[in-house]
């Protein structure tokens, strides 16, 4: 019976064991650059089959949280290959989370102080992350978005690919991106936030023309075997919503199934809330998007996320529901998470108030078990 301890291939990455750590906004990048605070950070849990980094914008037309990372100026890459050497020593694999935040975002982060982009000219009820002139963070609501001419969408495609080529070259095991939680890619899949008349609104194949488009493009440049996908089929984060879901994620999956991915990350319910969140008229059908993705033919690892404990974790895995599954909070307050799990001991629990901003508080110095009175 295959055990979440066991090893795992996937694609072209080898994995010590089956527990990710979820990408986990932080806020500890000033400047869009990971610096040494970070490196630690992630060293410290090298320990897990792979790491997923904190989402990291590929420009900074799409950033949309102060002091997140980038990986589009040289200083970036330069503190991102501190980290993934970092990871390498301590044994660990580590991807990239590639992030455009689209609408999610304000008008005092963007170029020239325009305004994001998106879609449809739709405002998100949503909210993001501001330095304060004092130096203090606080949230604020998103700024009003344009709408994206169709002649600008090769560029942001063009963005990915080179975004891609730049964090193999800063040592990433991978990418994964990110086509969740509200933003860029997300916007175009769902009807909520994409009110286009082109050939990239409208129909299910229209609005998931832009993601495939983006996995081609990273695929030609990096190889499939490098190249992940996030998806959160029924999330309402950052006021993403569609009516009817499954179809969507369904078209999605099969789609994906044509290429030879290294994993598809699912978030089930919504993230970081209730695992059964539902959007339109019936829940969601989580095995049938995972039958329907190998019926497909597909034979990515499959990844899921949200809500889960050992025993949950355990379960999926050994019963074949997953292959990998991914950890977020769990992560933050322990750094030694997978040893914790595999013998069944006291967890920390994460400290809320540190969550976002700060130093190394609540970020590098919750204690490993040897050091737990």
């Amino acid at each position: 019976m295959t055990s979440l301890f066991d090893p795992i291939k996937i694609g072209d990455i080898q994995l010590a064991n089956r527990i990710v750590m979820a990408p986990l906004t932080r806020n500890r990048s000033p400047g869009a650059v990971p610096n040494t605070l970070n490196a630690a950070y992630y060293e410290q849990r090298a320990s897990a089959g792979l790491l997923i980094t904190e989402a990291t914008a590929i420009t900074q037309q799409g950033q949309g949280y102060a002091d997140v990372p980038g990986l589009y100026t040289p200083e970036a890459l330069a503190g991102w290959k501190q980290v993934t050497d970092g990871v390498h020593k301590a044994g660990g694999r580590i991807v990239v989370q590639m992030w455009h935040v689209g609408r999610i975002s304000h008008d005092t982060l963007q170029p020239n102080g325009g305004k994001p982009v998106a879609p449809s000219a739709i405002r998100a009820k949503s909210k993001t992350y501001l330095i304060n002139a004092d130096g203090t963070g606080s949230f604020a609501e998103t700024s009003e978005p344009r709408a994206l001419d169709k002649d600008e969408l090769p560029g942001i495609i063009e963005d990915y690919r080179r975004a891609a080529r730049a964090a193999i070259d800063a040592g990433f095991d991978g990418v994964e991106i990110h086509a969740a939680n509200g933003y860029l890619i997300d916007q175009f899949l769902r009807s909520g936030s994409n009110a286009r008349t082109d050939e990239y609104g409208g129909s299910i194949e229209n609005r998931a023309r832009l993601l495939f488009q983006v996995v081609d493009a990273i695929t030609s440049e990096i190889g499939a075997g490098r190249t992940a996908i996030r998806i959160s089929p029924v999330t309402p984060a950052n006021d993403a919503f569609d009516p009817d879901p499954q179809p969507l994620f369904t078209y999605v999956v099969e789609g994906l199934a044509r290429y030879g991915l290294s994993y598809i990350h699912i978030i089930e319910g919504a993230t970081g809330g209730p695992r059964d969140h539902q959007q339109g008229d019936a829940p969601f059908d989580y095995a049938a998007l995972r039958a329907a993705y190998h019926t497909a033919g597909g034979k990515a690892a499959w990844m899921v996320n949200n809500g889960y404990n050992r025993e949950l974790a355990i379960d999926a895995v050994e019963e074949g529901k997953a292959d990998l599954v991914a950890f977020g909070k769990l992560f933050i307050a322990n750094p030694d998470l997978v040893e914790r799990l595999k013998n069944d001991t006291v967890l920390n629990p994460p400290d809320k108030d540190t969550f976002y901003g700060g130093g190394a508080k609540g970020y590098t110095d919750y204690p490993a078990l040897e050091n737990v009175a």
